[in-house]
């Protein structure tokens, strides 16, 4: 037996299209970092781009699970002695780019390196309920029905 290595030229990427209104982040960005990797497709090669294109929509209307929202903090530091900053997701989803707490989340699911940054090109997140890929013709994927413990009512 030999072991399959998938090659660029081989892989058949979808378009897929996900409704974020009520489900949550955490479970939410950890099924779109493995679509992103391709670990849902047999075919799948640590170091080949073999996941598929996301369109997420309504980002803004994700959840967090108890009081996650207020309680949680993202750190980030500007480069100044005593430079620390924190935001909570509650201020991030008050601001002007709501759509940044899922992206960071998956980010944050994927390993860095120049890979990482070519799957996040995948990515397309947008706060609202319209997107600019209608002519890719995305597949509608259901996560709310996947399990129940992804959307909150």
């Amino acid at each position: 037996m030999t072991t399959y290595v998938a090659k660029p030229g081989e892989v058949d990427k979808k378009w897929i299209l996900i409704d974020a209104n009520g489900l949550v982040v955490g479970r939410l960005a950890a099924l779109i970092a493995i679509r992103l990797k391709g670990k849902h497709k047999a075919i799948y090669t640590p170091h080949i781009d073999c996941g598929d294109n996301i369109v997420v929509i309504n980002a803004e209307k994700a959840v967090f699970t108890g009081n996650k929202r207020t309680d949680k903090i993202y750190y980030r530091h500007t480069g100044y002695p005593g430079g620390i900053k924190q935001r909570t997701p509650r201020m991030i989803f008050e601001g002007k780019f709501p759509e940044r707490v899922l992206e960071k989340a998956v980010e944050r699911m994927l390993r860095r390196g120049p890979l990482q940054r070519k799957l996040m090109r995948n990515l397309k997140i947008y706060k609202g309920a319209e997107h600019h890929h209608v002519a890719q013709t995305p597949e509608a994927l259901d996560v709310a029905k996947l399990n129940r413990k992804n959307a909150r009512v």
